[in-house]
């Protein structure tokens, strides 16, 4: 699954330094945007969700999912994009275990294509030492180093 973050143009390794989760939706939102798979409706429709729902898509500490459902405004396609922040975003100022250094924004054109992509993910999250080895990636030569250790 790594390889497919690279090969699809869907990986962002930024620094920029988002003040804000809203922020951070948005900077993760950029390759996805870029890659023509959702537009900026999409992105407006994950914030109302996570203001509406609280920090669903932190899923584990450091790591977070945007998404919003397949028959939101703005799918236009279907993928995963990956954001490396520098630094984590809190998602909840009361609770440490909401901030997410990783982004995972996900978009499909319909819920079963959905459930297998956030079941793929979780697959790839859950190899030893994942989570810890992208977040510690700065750049390219890091993320490819990530990749050959885990044969992804």
């Amino acid at each position: 699954m790594l390889r497919y973050f690279l090969e699809n143009n869907l990986l962002n390794i930024t620094d920029e330094h988002p003040e804000t989760w809203e922020e951070a939706i948005r900077v993760a939102g950029k390759v996805m945007k870029q890659d023509k798979l959702v537009t900026d409706d999409y992105i407006d429709s994950v914030i109302a969700d996570v203001k509406k729902y609280g920090p669903y898509i932190v899923i584990v500490p450091g790591v977070a999912m945007p998404h919003s459902k397949a028959d939101s405004e703005g799918v236009l396609g279907t993928g995963i994009g990956l954001t490396i922040l520098p630094e984590p975003v809190s998602l909840d100022e009361s609770d440490p275990d909401k901030s997410a250094k990783l982004f995972f924004m996900l978009a499909a054109k319909d819920n079963n294509t959905h459930v297998k992509n956030i079941a793929h993910l979780s697959d790839m999250l859950m190899e030893d030492n994942m989570i810890d080895d992208l977040s510690k990636v700065k750049n390219l030569d890091d993320y490819k180093a990530v990749m050959k250790k885990h044969n992804m």
